[in-house]
């Protein structure tokens, strides 16, 4: 019994670290990974899944740089919402503009797939005028 007991904070502690919002960087992007939320100078973004990953390798020649699309809950003061977002495509809200602008870690031709619980996505909102 006292072994339960000792171990509840420690495991309350661990839930909550997925829950915390993480703040932007000093370069003004905010990154979290899957069932991590960011706060985003604004909007709080959770990223829930990875839909597409279809970036180019690092070291490779591509027609195509790829993109990335991922499912994700968008909260604001008004509510939320869960949305599609894609890499390099902003999403309108609020009074501005949130995108995703980062992705990691790279693709690696002739490597392994990237394990969904491995992704940093990293965000920034731009505020309207």
């Amino acid at each position: 019994m006292k072994t339960a007991l000792a171990l509840t904070p420690i495991a309350l502690l661990a839930g909550l670290s997925a829950c915390a919002s993480i703040p932007p960087d000093s370069d003004g992007i905010a990154r979290a990974g899957i069932a991590q939320t960011a706060y985003v100078n604004g909007p709080k973004v959770t990223p829930l899944a990875v839909m597409e990953d279809s970036r180019c390798p690092v070291r490779t020649q591509c027609v195509w740089a790829g993109q990335v699309r991922i499912l994700a809950r968008i909260e604001t003061g008004a509510g939320s919402q869960t949305t599609e977002m894609t890499s390099g495509k902003p999403v309108q809200v609020m009074n501005g503009s949130l995108e995703l602008v980062e992705t990691r870690p790279d693709r690696v031709a002739g490597a392994a797939p990237i394990a969904s619980t491995d992704y940093t996505f990293g965000f920034r909102f731009t505020p309207g005028a």
